[in-house]
């Protein structure tokens, strides 16, 4: 897809098609608004006679409009003027893009990125139309035989804007919503992938693919190698598999030598079975879906990468599968993690955990300047927050501010929840220092306290993505969250204005 920035009138574009909106009810934007006036209320008259309302997500496609050069003209209806916020602008945006791609335009000039959006400037408005077009024409098919027959593919989209003073800022959103797209799509190219592809073994070798691309520093840990340092809770979910465990480390120098590095550390569960504590059979299918942490750190990779981020960023991935079988762990048995506490694994399925305990407990050695923790980790978040909002808890709340602003500014909201030492008690154990589940009661809480006592040494945040990460049903699929969160906020950390 190529995407470009213009200025100018609406009736003077030569383009297959070019986008406006109308307000509910039947209230002309002001760039349909020209065009009317060009047309002698050629637009006027159809609303008048009722061929559209401006109802959100409504579009009326029309040939051979008087006074313009383009072929057709797209309205797009955009809701009452008064309620028109970021969620109304991404809906009609993506509305347009839908309609663009199913009727076989080559390329759409829109003017929907001039609409005015409360507190929101034309960066932002061009950042977040690119990573919507984007999200609306992705396709994973990849493993279909037959692919999907689109007859005339969009190819092009120009945004235009208001004034030509708008132009460079525009230009760096358009840089940025690109970059940030293709690291969303990497997030949902690899989970989406069956497990039988998608191995431990795979992620590292797409990290090691990502590395040669960008210019990263790259390590794979072997089972040997985390044998040696101690990461039994780690090595404890990948015994009963017969896919080796990975542990890798990249690393992107983009800012001062010396700089403290911000570490993103996602969870690489490459299939989930609960182990030994075995899952229902229902839906079992979306625990390839599990390994959406990794997959996400990987995607903040590459959108860090592609806008250039002056910052010091490792992301780090513990790998493995979750399998049952004759060497795996059972219900009561007891390990050391890497930082020498003890842990009573009550439930298997509470893996995750498990491998994100020792990854905290490594990247001590990298004085980080923060730490975040991306993974589907509980079933009770989906039960607390829905598929709205990713959970979020922080052992200072300025970081948890900072992750809180950039979910507001991505579109990408995360909801924070309490870490309070009340619920510590509740992961106590008769026989080890701590047991790795805290009974049926505030489980998100709880699963975040357990990773709270390997976090003494930095701060750190949790974002639980067990609703965010995935859709289930007939839109099944990767979501690329949280992604735009994790880049907004590598944004914001490396002073550059998202």
């Amino acid at each position: 897809m190529e995407f470009s920035i213009r200025s100018g009138s609406p009736e003077k574009q030569r383009s297959a098609c070019v986008v406006v909106g109308v307000f509910e009810p039947r209230k002309l934007s002001l760039p349909a608004e020209v065009i009317d006036h060009a047309a002698h209320g050629h637009l006027s008259d159809l609303l008048r006679r009722g061929d559209m309302e401006g109802k959100a997500g409504t579009t009326l496609l029309l040939h051979n409009v008087p006074g313009t050069l383009a072929d057709r003209v797209l309205l797009v209806g955009l809701g009452k003027e008064k309620d028109f916020r970021e969620k109304e602008f991404r809906a009609a945006i993506a509305a347009a893009v839908k309609t663009l791609n199913e009727t076989g335009g080559f390329d759409g000039t829109l003017y929907l990125t001039e609409l005015a959006v409360k507190k929101r400037d034309v960066a932002w408005r061009v950042r977040q139309a690119v990573m919507v077009a984007l999200e609306v024409l992705y396709r994973f098919d990849r493993l279909k035989s037959k692919k999907e027959d689109v007859r005339r593919p969009l190819r092009k989209l120009t945004f235009c804007v208001e004034r030509r003073n708008h132009l460079t800022p525009a230009e760096q959103g358009l840089m940025q919503g690109q970059a940030i797209a293709a690291g969303v799509n990497l997030m949902k190219d690899l989970a989406n992938l069956p497990s039988n592809m998608c191995t431990p073994a795979y992620l590292a070798e797409q990290a090691q693919t990502l590395a040669r691309d960008h210019g990263f520093d790259v390590e794979v840990l072997e089972r040997a190698d985390m044998e040696k340092l101690g990461m039994n809770t780690l090595l404890s979910v990948a015994q009963g598999s017969r896919e080796p465990p990975k542990f890798i480390v990249l690393k992107h120098s983009g800012g001062k030598a010396g700089e403290k590095p911000v570490v993103l550390v996602g969870k690489g569960i490459t299939f989930d079975t609960g182990g030994i504590s075995l899952k229902p059979a229902p839906e079992m299918d979306e625990m390839k879906f599990d390994m959406s942490g990794a997959a996400s750190v990987l995607g903040a990779m590459k959108a860090a990468a592609g806008m250039k981020l002056p910052i010091n960023l490792i992301a780090v991935i513990p790998a493995t599968e979750n399998m049952p079988g004759g060497g795996a762990t059972k219900p009561g048995d007891i390990v050391t993690s890497m930082s020498g506490q003890t842990v009573e694994i009550l439930n298997t399925d509470a893996e995750g955990r498990l491998i994100l305990c020792d990854a905290l407990t490594y990247v001590e050695r990298f004085d980080p300047a923060c730490v975040i923790d991306v993974a589907t980790l509980t079933g009770a978040c989906v039960v607390a927050l829905g598929n709205v909002a990713t959970g979020l808890l922080a052992n200072t709340d300025s970081l948890a501010r900072e992750l809180l602003d950039a979910g507001q500014e991505a579109y990408d909201r995360a909801w924070q929840l309490p870490l309070w030492d009340d619920y510590q008690e509740l992961l106590n154990s008769n026989f080890a220092d701590i047991a790795n589940i805290g009974g049926r009661t505030g489980g998100t809480i709880t699963g975040a306290c357990f990773l709270s006592r390997f976090t003494k040494k930095f701060e750190w945040a949790h974002l639980d993505i067990a609703g965010t990460a995935y859709r289930s049903g007939k839109e099944k699929g990767s979501t690329g969250r949280p992604v735009p969160l994790l880049a907004h906020f590598l944004m914001s950390r490396a002073a550059i204005k998202p």
